[in-house]
């Protein structure tokens, strides 16, 4: 059979990988202005950027595709696309103006080294480059942020300026030992002009500048930048307080200020990425006289303000501040005018039935506002999907947009999971997979208000699904004896992938996946691992164990203090659950996860030695008491383990023994399954050093481990030389300890 031979031959599996990880990923939409034709129809520009592996470079490819979208005004008549994909070689942000008549670009040219890079901030108009400014050479600040964390690049509402954050300039610094050849030539006046500015500091050339952690180790301390796009003059914003980072910045009402987010910096910076529990508060700076104004509660989270199109109010996301990395949130409102704020939606504790289970998502899209400044559309995690919502601002109330089934008109498509990109005028952008169907490109009208079930979607790119592969979601209620005292009666579920019709059921492996975070999920959603694992004849089992997010805020808060044993508890239960329901091979069951979900893959191999014949650990937690001092996220080695976080904070015994309990380090002496580790040698958030311990532990007691390591990757080894290695390496792994 051909799942056979794949799971036999690297050579079929390396071919299956290269078909597959051709799916192309959206990355990004917007939509140009609304055009009114000769005929009097109407039509809008559906702009994309999506993103692709490339295995013969061995690097992501990003490329854009645009497409026409006729309507009348409140449906869509016809749909296409308008020509062919172009790469996008360079280009690191960009953003449309308000009016659709110019487009702002932020390129990257030059050598591939940091010092022989160079940035470009590019206007576009027409069919023409108007501007051009070398930003690198204007040296009026460091690289511009292109991240989604702090980066942004926005148009003032009267198209004259561009406002963006870049990396703060640095002084120059020299040994205390350099020498300068003395021009004699010079005159007195050029001397003492050579003298004053940028003068190097001697004995500062090795001081150490903090930065933001994982993925952001170049951002150190960003500034606010304004463009004026007819001279080309760059101005640093002052007045943002000195205790604060700027970032996720926007025209104020009029152009008269800027509204940013500052993020906490003192004492110290944490790791920023995936965590929207940093301390952060919004904020306004006067342009004119240079003030500025505290727009929120400072001693909370909060992210991604977006204004209405009326510039009247501001939406945002608000967390609790430095407890679990993520959570379920407030959509808070901010009256321009009147100075009120508001909670539009409270955090949900608990989902009752199908009702609404909370917000879980980190940023709000750049466009979520409905034409009549509203309502706000946003996607969000939903136990194991992710919908499509819309909130009323006035009356709180949320409304489903893609609940049940959505067929590419309307009906007859299973469910999967969606993912807003845009949304202007009413019309959205978004995208629909599910674990067994790639990316698809979907556009629909917003309905008038009470009636948002009916959402028309029009396919604009639909993926064919991939055969041969079956899925479902497992509900799993925890035995008595597991229950959390504190928050009982939580379920959770399981995404169950599997092979269609296989010849016999009960030669089936099996790879159980739980996921990182540990309060994150995974959604019913196209994930490429996964699949290839399918379509090479594996059952998997993706488990979002109790503390997942997406189930209510009750079950997140029930696992810190408890890991290392409810969420293993949670995912051995859903193993022996699915092996009695299904009669796959018993025998033949792996583990396979990162970070948290390689913490748990190593736990479940140490506490539950007899299930498991072979594991994958990519980056794992191992010993949560040594990886506090290197990690970039050290509160959350605290707050996991139980206990409260605090800057100052300094463990005593007790919790350096209670943070060894919960570690899989324990748990060494019992293991004996064949381990596969793959390592990041520049993951700032769980160290490689994390791994090598384990590996030094199972090494000493004979236990057959293999060790990966590389060396320029970072926490989510997803560089496609190493991602791609690291699959290959693991379905030979699989093979040779789970057999044919």
């Amino acid at each position: 059979m051909e799942r056979q031979v794949l799971l036999n031959e690297p050579e079929e599996a390396a071919a299956l990988y290269r078909g597959l990880s051709r799916q192309p990923a959206l990355s990004a939409a917007c939509l140009g202005p609304e055009v009114t034709t000769q005929y009097g129809g109407l039509y809008r520009t559906v702009h994309t950027e999506w993103t692709q592996r490339d295995l013969e470079r061995m690097e992501n490819i990003r490329f854009c595709r645009q497409y026409l979208v006729f309507h009348d005004g409140d449906s869509v008549v016809f749909a296409g696309p308008a020509g062919s994909s172009v790469e996008t070689r360079g280009e690191l942000l960009s953003r449309e103006s308000p009016s659709g008549a110019m487009k702002a670009v932020l390129r990257k040219a030059g050598g591939t080294s940091p010092g022989e890079e160079k940035q470009f901030l590019e206007v576009w108009e027409k069919n023409r480059k108007l501007k051009s400014f070398n930003l690198s050479a204007l040296e009026k600040h460091g690289p511009v942020y292109e991240d989604d964390c702090f980066g942004c690049l926005s148009w003032s509402h009267s198209e004259t300026h561009l406002l963006y954050v870049a990396e703060k300039k640095r002084p120059k610094t020299e040994s205390f030992f350099q020498s300068k050849a003395l021009d004699v030539s010079a005159s007195d006046d050029e001397m003492a002009r050579l003298k004053k500015p940028d003068q190097a500091i001697k004995g500062d050339q090795f001081v150490f500048y903090e930065d933001w952690g994982e993925n952001m180790v170049s951002k150190s301390t960003p500034v606010l930048c304004v463009l004026d796009v007819e001279s080309g003059n760059i101005s640093v914003l002052e007045g943002v307080p000195e205790n604060v980072s700027p970032g996720q910045a926007f025209w104020a009402p009029g152009d008269t200020g800027v509204v940013f987010v500052g993020w906490w910096h003192e004492p110290f910076r944490l790791g920023v990425r995936f965590c929207t529990n940093r301390r952060s508060a919004l904020y306004y700076v006067d342009l004119a006289e240079g003030k500025c104004e505290l727009l929120s509660d400072d001693s909370l989270a909060v992210s991604s303000p977006r204004l209405s199109p009326d510039q009247c109010r501001i939406v945002y996301l608000k967390y609790p501040s430095l407890v679990p990395h993520h959570q379920c949130s407030q959509l808070c409102l901010y009256d321009w005018y009147t100075k009120v704020t508001s909670v539009v939606v409270d955090i949900v504790p608990r989902q009752l039935g199908e009702d609404f289970s909370g917000i879980y998502c980190s940023l709000l899209p750049l466009g979520c506002w409905s034409a009549d400044s509203q309502r706000v559309v946003f996607d969000s995690a939903q136990r194991s999907r992710q919908d499509l919502f819309a909130v009323d601002t006035q009356t709180g109330s949320v409304t489903s947009l893609t609940a049940g089934e959505q067929g590419c008109r309307g009906r007859g498509e299973p469910a999967g999971s969606w993912k807003l990109l845009t949304i202007d005028l009413d019309l959205m952008v978004a995208q629909f997979s599910t674990p067994s169907q790639p990316p698809s490109l979907k556009v629909g009208f917003l309905p008038p208000a009470g009636k948002e079930k009916s959402v028309f979607w029009v396919p604009l790119e639909e993926a064919e699904p991939i055969p041969d592969i079956q899925w479902g979601i497992r509900v799993l209620q925890p035995p008595l004896e597991q229950e959390n005292v504190q928050y009982a009666g939580l379920d959770f579920e399981a995404i169950l992938l599997q092979p269609s019709d296989p010849p016999d059921k009960t030669q089936v492996p099996m790879v159980v996946m739980p996921h990182g975070g540990p309060h994150s999920s995974f959604v019913a959603a196209w994930m490429l691992f996964p699949a290839l694992l399918c379509k090479m004849g594996f059952a998997v089992l993706l488990v979002n164990y109790r503390g997942s997010t997406g189930f209510g805020q009750d079950s997140i808060l029930s696992l810190p203090g408890n890991v290392g044993q409810q969420d293993v508890k949670d995912v051995q239960f859903a193993v022996e659950q699915v092996l009695q329901e299904e009669h796959f091979s018993a025998s033949r069951v792996a583990l396979m996860g990162g970070s948290h979900g390689g913490f748990l893959s190593c736990h479940l191999i140490g506490q539950y030695p007899e299930t498991y014949s072979a594991c994958v650990a990519r980056n794992p937690v191992i010993n949560i008491a040594s990886m506090m001092g290197s990690t970039d996220i050290p509160d959350w080695c605290v707050v996991e383990a139980g206990f409260p976080y605090s800057s100052d904070c300094l463990p005593d015994l007790s919790v350096w023994a209670e943070m060894l309990d919960k570690s899989p380090i324990k748990y060494v002496p019992q293991v004996k399954t064949p381990l596969l580790l793959m390592l990041g040698q520049e993951d700032r958030r769980v160290p490689f050093k994390q791994g090598m311990e384990y590996y030094r532990a199972l090494k000493a007691r004979k236990v057959p481990v293999r060790l990966l390591l590389y060396p320029k990757s970072t926490h989510g080894l997803s560089e496609v030389e190493v991602e791609s290695d690291s699959f290959m390496n693991a379905v030979l792994w699989l093979r040779t300890h789970l057999g044919s």
